[in-house]
């Protein structure tokens, strides 16, 4: 995928495309660079500006792709929004031999690095290294890198090693080396302090007009961008936190302790505008009815009475559940499409694609509150903060108070009365895959207790946002799954899958990186080996 010959293309080829619809004069000069820009390209200034802007917005727009959605499908939707439980698809694709069952599908897989890379990675690269030292264009730099580890520690998430530090490096026999996932996030880390530096020196000025001609989320608002990256840093911190706790703790409290703050409130809200664009969402669920509720989402919200459930999907029309909110239980054996497809479906989206709301924020500081982090308050009143600023996002803080002092709900039993093998299908009360987590904080509840609680509200709260939410499932194990029934992965995965393999054109393009780094990642490169920072 990434070869010294395409490596030497990149920055040349988006030059031309960032350029096309204002710098058509120099068309021709970028078009003849293989290599890059030029210092005399980057000195002019009209041509840079545009190129920047450009490649500023195509990265956000590509954080995951929304247009067309065929790409986002495949990119997350069949992976990460499925595994996560929130979602679930009533199409035997393949026989239903597919991710879904973990019959893992070679296209589904890569589709993720693809996008990251061709999509993500190259554009931002491209406005990262053009406002390089450059003092009147350091907040766009800034951006540029937030950005960059946004993208990419998704992709990290999916696959472990990424190329990051070594990406447009190629050695000698053409390969480009990927990082191990903890070399990716010490420098993710990194990146995301000298953008928190530089942002936190222009507090309290005004935003250049390129930085508000770029930013397709806060308008251009420096103060706004700083939290967003605060937050991102205390993810990152927590998310590394069972593997490498001193440096987790470093980064976390820095994160903390940062003027600027992390997401307070819903207007702080990472959201990317898809403009006239299409939710992908919509067009997959509404238009062609390849996805419905996922069953956990489903019982665990009906069980709480949970008020934010008809913001998020609609009552089944499926004779035997109609009326009711029931989703579809993750790897099991679907014959036909019609047989799930009057399942609850999704609510329609509007075009704002959700990444970080403020509500994530709380629950970071509250399970950073458990483990001692100097700067994280206490962890009831950020876990009940969480609660309330996902009530607030969904206009239901009428319900919050009820809610909040809830000893007694848990999640429903899951029983799915058109399953092939009747009852097969169900999580009744007794079985371990049920969660019993209830809602009310608990200050005399075990560690592990609290923290189920933290994740479980969280879990609900980052809804639609599948990626978050399957990496934070791996990393806690909460909150409860259901284990797939049909497992077609010849016995390569033998509990929850763990990770994507890497993509398959990178064992043909980029062989010996692969074959290199997979040594590193203490199994093969399969859906059974856990990621760096899953050690629980």
């Amino acid at each position: 995928m990434i070869t010294k010959n395409s490596l030497y293309k990149i920055v040349g080829t988006l030059a031309v495309s960032a350029a096309l619809t204002s710098c058509t004069d120099k068309f021709e000069e970028l078009n003849t660079n293989p290599n890059g820009i030029t210092d005399r390209e980057v000195n002019a200034t009209v041509d840079v500006n545009d190129l920047i802007l450009n490649n500023l917005k195509t990265g956000q727009r590509n954080i995951y792709v929304f247009n067309p959605s065929w790409q986002y499908q495949v990119q997350q939707n069949l992976n990460a929004d499925m595994y996560a439980g929130y979602m679930m698809s009533p199409n035997p694709y393949q026989s239903n031999n597919n991710n879904l069952t973990y019959g893992l599908v070679a296209g589904w897989n890569e589709t993720a690095f693809n996008v990251g890379y061709d999509n993500a990675m190259k554009p931002l690269t491209v406005a990262e290294d053009s406002t390089r030292g450059k003092v009147d264009r350091r907040d766009t730099h800034a951006m540029a890198k937030i950005l960059k580890v946004e993208a990419l520690h998704r992709i990290s998430d999916i696959y472990g090693p990424i190329i990051y530090t070594k990406y447009m490096k190629p050695n000698p026999d053409g390969s480009v080396d990927y990082d191990t996932q903890e070399a990716a996030y010490n420098a993710f880390f990194e990146d995301l302090n000298t953008a928190i530096e530089i942002l936190t020196d222009l507090s309290g000025t005004e935003p250049s007009a390129a930085f508000k001609s770029a930013d397709l989320v806060y308008g251009g608002n420096y103060a706004k961008w700083l939290k967003f990256a605060n937050t991102l840093r205390l993810r990152l911190a927590i998310r590394i936190s069972g593997v490498a706790p001193d440096k987790a703790k470093t980064e976390g409290e820095a994160a903390l302790a940062n003027s600027g703050g992390v997401l307070d409130t819903n207007d702080d809200n990472f959201l990317v505008d898809t403009e006239t664009a299409v939710h992908p969402l919509n067009v997959i669920n509404n238009d062609w009815g390849d996805v419905r509720l996922g069953a956990p989402l489903g019982a665990i919200m009906s069980g709480y009475d949970d008020p934010r459930l008809p913001y998020y999907a609609l009552p089944a029309t499926d004779a035997d559940v109609a009326g009711q909110y029931v989703g579809i239980r993750q790897g099991i054996n679907i014959d036909a499409k019609s047989r799930y497809e009057n399942y609850s479906k999704l609510v329609t989206f509007g075009n704002k694609i959700q990444l970080m709301v403020a509500a994530e924020a709380w629950f970071l500081k509250a399970e950073a509150a458990l483990k001692g982090w100097s700067g994280a308050g206490t962890a009831s009143t950020n876990y009940e903060t969480g609660i309330r600023r996902s009530f607030e996002q969904y206009g239901v803080a009428a319900a919050l108070a009820s809610y909040l002092a809830d000893d007694e709900s848990t999640s429903s039993e899951y029983k799915d009365p058109d399953a092939i093998t009747e009852e097969q299908n169900d999580i009744k009360v007794g079985d371990p895959n049920l969660s019993t987590i209830t809602i009310k904080w608990e200050d005399g509840a075990s560690a592990e207790a609290k923290l189920e609680r933290i994740i479980t509200q969280k879990w609900i709260a980052m809804f639609p946002e599948g990626q978050e939410a399957w990496s934070e499932f791996r990393r806690t194990g909460y909150p409860k799954l259901y284990p797939v029934i049909v497992n077609n992965s010849g016995g390569k995965i033998t509990g929850f899958i763990k990770r994507l393999p890497f993509a398959q054109s990178e064992y043909t393009t980029n062989k010996f990186a692969v074959d290199r780094i997979i040594t590193t990642m203490g199994g093969p490169d399969t859906g059974n080996t856990p990621l760096w920072w899953d050690v629980e």
